[in-house]
């Protein structure tokens, strides 16, 4: 038996040994080395993974399958890993587009699904608590018939994304601008790390108790922590929703009219402003009859709120040039606020595509808007390169662009097209940060984007890695994301 075969063998006993203690925690049923379930649990929505899929080629997969059903077999799965220093790769509903569920060192991918139940609904604090693994329409559901909401809506809505997911890559939904990230809706967690302790941060997420744990934890994708449960801001259902709807001569009159709004602390919760060629695409899908500059925007309250506001919104747009198209164009945005990510209108191999979203400071956001289309729409010309944007989720300070680029057509050699694909995103994202932008508002980092953490964060990143050796000093929680590198030697 040469060394390679038993290499192979001892690695295909390791596995089914790690197997058999895992199967005495979750059960037989809910342990499986199917391949297909494998490749099944590694993939994701970004675009290199639908490549791969689409070109019937393989990703990168882990040994193991588990799916857990509480908050201990989490921890006593993650206790197994932990002494065998073998990797895990936790995932939710696999809505993400980063490659944060690739499992590029093998070893036990983890889907949480199972954890999907409503623990409690605090209508006194107004707070929901539940398990990491339900999703957004699940939660939706049993809240609304008690009129309340958890108003965090993204695009992923319908695409499986699960509570964890939300918090996981600190998501963006669509009344955001008044509502908060998710990140800013979450007031405590329950978590797993390395050796299998569950860790609960305090109820209350401002305090001065010291630094808080829980955002570090939101947003780290399970390379710090594994979620397993949260507890999160409700709203009731508003009695009112007043729309106005305005175009603009151009990009800079939009950004103004939004500037505007958000430095007289208006609280509308929907602001989207979209460029020429983005209003081209919406108006198409929605048949909107417009074109040029569009800016959409929603006021939700009582009626007394929604009256005082929307009229206070209005005059701030109409100083600026806006030409209003009524509140028919906004109702028809919002009835089809998820016609964008149908089968069809959501962009998909072979095309080569890439959301490259940032946020930034009023100061910098038409600049970094201008600067991106000109990397992209120029450096990129001899490809057709195309650039278009709108600015979605704003904050007190500024806002975030959620832009795209698109190559119809790009080279047929599988690795030159992937070697393409990330050119483009190094000069996007470089743009992005030399013009005072992040390198991601709210889709996450994951395997894509793993590689610019350290040109974000400078020597700040030392420290991240520090907390990561502290936490994880064997590297097993969702190793190769977040720019943390590959685990620990195994024993």
């Amino acid at each position: 038996m040469g060394w390679d075969e038993a290499q192979s063998v001892r690695e295909r006993y390791l596995i089914k040994q790690i197997e058999r203690e895992i199967s005495a925690v979750v059960g037989l049923e809910h342990v499986n080395t199917d391949p297909v379930l494998l490749h099944e649990q590694s993939s994701d929505w970004s675009w290199i993974s639908q490549h791969l899929n689409q070109r019937k080629m393989p990703v990168p997969t882990a040994d193991l399958y588990v799916e857990p059903a509480t908050a201990e077999e989490v921890a006593e799965v993650l206790r197994i890993a932990s002494e065998y220093k073998i990797p895990v790769v936790p995932r939710g509903g696999g809505s993400g587009t980063q490659g944060g569920t690739f499992a590029i060192y093998g070893g036990i991918a983890m889907d949480l699904c199972r954890l999907n139940k409503v623990i409690d609904i605090d209508e006194t604090s107004m707070v929901v608590t539940a398990e990491a693994g339900i999703t957004g329409p699940e939660l939706e559901e049993i809240l609304n018939k008690k009129g309340l909401t958890m108003p965090h809506y993204p695009g992923s809505f319908h695409f499986g994304a699960t509570l964890g997911g939300f918090l996981a890559a600190r998501g963006s939904g669509v009344v955001s601008t008044k509502y908060g990230k998710a990140e800013d809706l979450v007031l405590q967690i329950e978590f797993a790390v390395p050796p299998g302790k569950l860790i609960e941060t305090m109820k209350v997420p401002n305090h001065a108790s010291g630094p808080g744990i829980i955002q570090t934890v939101v947003g780290s994708e399970g390379t710090l922590g594994i979620i397993t449960k949260a507890t999160m801001r409700i709203e009731r259902l508003p009695e009112s929703q007043v729309f106005l709807s305005y175009g603009f001569k151009d990009i800079s009159a939009g950004i103004e009219a939004a500037r505007k709004i958000m430095v007289e602390r208006y609280r509308p919760a929907v602001v989207r402003l979209y460029d020429e060629a983005d209003s081209a695409k919406l108006s198409s899908w929605l048949n909107l009859g417009v074109e040029g500059v569009l800016l959409v925007i929603m006021c939700d309250g009582s009626k007394e709120l929604t009256e005082l506001e929307s009229n206070g919104i209005a005059k701030l747009c109409e100083s600026v040039g806006g030409k209003s198209y009524g509140a028919e164009i906004g109702q028809m945005w919002w009835d089809g606020k998820y016609e964008p990510f149908k089968h069809g209108n959501i962009p998909a191999p072979p095309q080569i595509f890439g959301t490259t979203d940032t946020c930034a400071r009023f100061e910098d956001l038409e600049k970094i808007y201008w600067a991106k289309k000109k990397v992209i729409e120029e450096g990129f010309k001899e490809y057709g390169a195309r650039y278009s944007a709108h600015f979605s989720h704003w904050f007190p300070w500024g806002g975030m662009i959620y832009d795209r680029f698109y190559i119809d057509n790009g080279p047929e050699d599988s690795d030159e097209a992937i070697a393409l694909h990330d050119r483009v995103w190094d000069a996007a994202i470089q743009a992005s940060i030399d013009n005072g932008g992040s390198l991601n508002e709210h889709h996450g980092v994951g395997l894509k984007l793993g590689r610019f953490m350290r040109v974000q964060h400078g020597a700040a990143f030392d420290l991240l890695q520090r907390v990561k050796d502290a936490w994880d000093p064997d590297g097993i929680l969702n190793p190769g994301k977040l720019g943390f590198g590959p685990p620990k030697n195994r024993r």
